[in-house]
């Protein structure tokens, strides 16, 4: 069992499967959580406990159904459907019953789709997986498994796998349920080869009259609430200004969503034909063989589902879509531990500003610029610090404001600059 260090003290951790698939502890794969400092190496020590056996998954059946409880969260997985039932944060429910459900909507050929701007023709549902299905989908040759099992489960998190069916197309949900925080992720494997269909995943929650509005280029974007096909970039979120709660929704790299109802359907592939166009009354494809299509094969997505009140979520959102999007990396190494630790390159004292750069400036050789952006369209103050050089500097935002900072490491200076650095 490999357990985490942080500063001499342990942190909480737990192994899952590694990626490979060799059968001996050569190579252990460890899931910790940590908070990391701002702009610089962070050091985690990993150390070997042995064990007399595998750890058990510890999972509470209710009714059939998997009951996932913390003191912040509530999640109940149907084993019968493979869906989040139930999404309680702090005593409030977010979401419907039968949430994350893989729709396949009515489409065509057409790549571009130029007849329309909404997808609103389900023509099918995705369903639960026999165990029989099941296992031998997931290449079990020995005993069968339910298509709806826990896979981890320990002191960070614990992993649900459901595995459902349509058509020629499977798809594998995981569920990562965090024993800290509200924050969870869905992971799905999509095996993917339906023509002229699109695949949408349907959430639907309890804001039936909600605000929808998603992250755009240095700014947040109102989006209809009509099923009408819309475009944002990291998260989208669904408010209600009369309850004062949203729900926030991040993505790595799913642009497309539409809305209405309260439900929230991210649009994940199609099976369009390749440079098909709609030509007065011709055919859009040939009809005498076989024609490629786009979005077939395998593919993968994420999402990271949030709720709470609406202040606090907007004011969060657009970091924690950053940090997911652009996640630190890690590497093995083991340092001596002599010479002097490096002081942290650069500090906000506010959590809602980012730095959106630092780079070297377009002129001078000891010159960098720094760019920070205020993400809430509200106004907002931080302090700036370079602590190896013992400056700082206070910059007051409006909303939505990108501000740029010149460091002159010469003469020691911090300054407000131009954004063209001119």
């Amino acid at each position: 069992m490999p357990v985490v260090y942080q500063d001499g003290m342990r942190i909480p951790s737990q192994a899952e499967k590694e990626h490979s698939n060799l059968n001996l502890d050569w190579r252990k794969r460890v899931v910790f959580e940590a908070q990391l400092l701002p702009s610089t190496m962070n050091r985690f020590d990993c150390r070997i406990e042995l064990l007399p056996s595998k750890p058990t998954p510890q999972v509470v059946l209710e009714g059939g159904d998997i009951h996932f409880r913390t003191p912040s969260l509530n999640i109940v997985i149907n084993t019968q459907t493979g869906l989040m039932d139930q999404y309680i944060v702090k005593g409030i429910p977010y979401l419907k019953e039968g949430a994350f459900q893989p729709l396949a909507i009515t489409d065509n050929g057409d790549p571009w789709r130029m007849d329309t701007d909404g997808f609103e023709n389900v023509k099918g549902a995705f369903r639960l997986m026999s165990p029989e299905e099941g296992t031998a989908f997931s290449g079990i040759t020995e005993g069968t498994l339910p298509s709806v099992r826990v896979i981890e489960d320990g002191e960070v998190r614990t992993v649900i796998e459901s595995l459902l069916m349509y058509g020629h197309s499977a798809v594998v949900i995981t569920y990562k349920l965090p024993k800290n925080g509200t924050e969870i992720e869905i992971h799905e494997r999509v095996f993917w080869q339906e023509k002229d269909t699109m695949l949408k995943l349907a959430i639907p929650t309890v804001l039936d009259e909600g605000i929808y509005a998603g992250q755009t280029i240095f700014g947040v974007q109102s989006l209809e609430t009509d099923g009408t096909e819309v475009v944002a970039q990291k998260w989208t979120a669904l408010m209600s200004e009369t309850d004062n709660v949203a729900i926030t929704l991040i993505n790595d790299g799913i642009y497309g969503s539409d809305c209405s109802n309260g439900v929230i359907r991210p649009s994940l592939l199609r099976g369009a034909a390749y440079t098909a166009h709609p030509i007065l009354d011709r055919p859009l494809m040939p009809n005498d063989r076989f024609s490629p299509r786009i979005d077939q094969g395998e593919r993968m997505f994420r999402f990271w589902l949030n709720a709470g009140p609406k202040s606090e979520r907007l004011r969060c959102i657009d970091r924690e879509a950053l940090q997911w999007n652009e996640k630190p990396y890690a590497l093995s190494f083991f340092p001596h531990g002599e010479g002097q630790i490096p002081a942290t390159a650069v500090q906000l004292d506010d959590d809602v500003i980012q730095m959106t750069a630092f780079k070297r400036a377009e002129q001078g050789e000891d010159t960098y610029i720094l760019r920070l952006f205020e993400p809430t369209g509200l106004a907002r103050s931080t302090v700036v610090r370079i602590p190896s050089m013992d400056l700082e500097i206070r910059l007051e935002f409006n909303g939505f404001e990108v501000k740029t900072c010149k460091l002159d490491k010469r003469m020691r200076t911090i300054i407000e600059y131009e954004l063209m650095e001119e």
